[in-house]
């Protein structure tokens, strides 16, 4: 898991991407290329 300061960028890079807030930090999630997974905070 990446942490970045800008999750917009791995937002795009992929169709199945979400962004989740879980805990006062932010997460992208992929369920079918879990390489971009990423937290932000």
């Amino acid at each position: 898991m990446r942490v970045r300061n800008s999750l917009k960028s791995a937002k795009v890079r992929d169709k199945n991407c979400r962004v989740v807030r879980r805990k006062g930090r932010v997460y992208v999630i992929n369920k079918t290329n879990p390489r971009y997974k990423a937290r932000q905070g």
